[in-house]
């Protein structure tokens, strides 16, 4: 095996968001050592939530998804190595092990090797679409230019990126329907009033919703529920992702639906570190993009020893048929769903407000932030816009 130069001081494992952050962070705060960001993409580190939203429909060129121009590395001494992949990692010796045997040697890392898209389980299954990748992303493109508009097409998922697919396919002039085992969009994850509107938002826009619908395969170019046929160009699927914790696990790190971490993204052992999709903190892990950034930079607060911020309330943001939706909080348990204003509708168990959804930005996202955290009655909250 070779050793990769003389080793680094922070190495991050990983090339999105949560990398990126932290390094950022580190340098914003002062820190003049080494640091390498390695990632398995060729691509440079970019943020995800656009493959499905404006770089699906156009709006944006790749290279503007970026999570930092190119030239901003060079500028900060930020060391990256793409298209090259950890494979081992030994935490008491302070090394990674790359697929070509070449050794890293560092001070502190920290994992965030992100989450994978599930593959749906069905025959013909591998035939379909998954998005997570850019080149995933210039696929189902190139698959939806080809199509044409008026094309039948099949999205399998009623959650966050199956909507915002169809919706951007909906966009581009194509005819999708969106087919969930679930009575309701989101699998209900975000109660009945929210996946109510949802639906009518879709279907009015021109969007197939088919609920309680399972797909028992995919051939002869369509989607078959049963024994009814549903015609596609092309099928996608957005099924739920599971974390990419392989590593960590033969590591010894302590895994348990992601990589366990504390407050400070401290996983169990003193040298590592884990953010963004593939961390858990808490109960469940928080697959979304602030939540990445925000770890990223908890991570590197810690690993310098500054004080760290306790997690914010969890904060998503959406498109739906080109409306958007934030939704702030991620709430185990409520009982009721109350619209306290046109767009702005909230979760409440025992009168307290424990989630915050709004349509079209009826709420700035802080202000959602601030009332989810603080748990008041509803009675108190003004309601009115910012």
């Amino acid at each position: 095996m070779s050793e990769l130069s003389d080793g680094t001081d922070v190495l991050l494992i990983g090339g999105g968001v949560a990398s990126v952050r932290c390094a950022r962070t580190l340098r914003r705060e002062g820190f003049s050592g080494r640091i390498l960001l390695v990632g398995d993409e060729t691509t440079a580190p970019y943020n995800r939530p656009p493959l499905s939203k404006e770089l699906l429909r156009e709006d944006l060129p790749d290279d503007l998804v970026l999570a930092e121009p190119e030239r901003w590395y060079e500028r900060r001494g930020i060391e990256l190595l793409r298209g090259r992949r950890v494979i081992g990692l030994d935490l008491d010796e302070k090394e990674a092990t790359l697929e070509d045997d070449a050794r890293i040697r560092f001070d502190r890392c920290l994992l965030a090797t992100g989450a994978e898209p599930r593959a749906l389980p069905v025959p013909g299954g591998d035939e379909v679409i998954l998005l997570r990748t850019l080149e995933d992303a210039r696929r189902l493109r190139a698959a939806a230019m080809a199509a044409g508009p008026g094309a039948p097409v099949a999205v399998i998922g009623g959650s966050f990126i199956g909507i915002e697919v169809a919706s951007s396919l909906r966009a581009l002039g194509l005819q999708p329907t969106i087919v969930e085992m679930a009575d309701r969009l989101w699998s209900g994850r975000l109660g009945s009033e929210l996946a109510a509107w949802a639906a009518d938002s879709l279907t009015g826009a021109g969007i197939g919703v088919r609920l309680r619908a399972g797909v028992g395969c995919i051939a002869e170019g369509s989607a078959w529920l049963g024994g009814e046929q549903l015609p596609a160009a092309f099928v996608v699927a957005g099924v739920g992702v599971r974390p990419r914790d392989q590593l960590a696990t033969a590591a010894g790190l302590h895994v348990d639906d992601g990589i366990v971490v504390d407050a400070e993204q401290r996983t169990s052992h003193p040298s590592a570190w884990a953010a963004g999709d593939v961390a858990r903190h808490g109960p469940m892990r928080i697959e979304h993009w602030h939540a990445a950034r925000e770890a990223g930079e908890r991570a590197a607060r810690s690993m310098l020893g500054l004080p760290v911020a306790p997690p914010p309330e969890p904060w998503f943001f959406s498109e739906v048929a080109g409306t958007s939706l934030d939704v702030v909080g991620m709430a185990s348990a409520w009982d009721e769903e109350r619209w306290m204003a046109k767009g702005l509708l909230a979760y409440l168990e025992e009168g307290a407000v424990v989630q915050l959804a709004s349509i079209g930005s009826a709420m700035y996202a802080a202000r959602m932030r601030e009332i989810v955290a603080a748990r008041p009655p509803a009675e108190i909250v003004a309601w009115g816009g910012d």
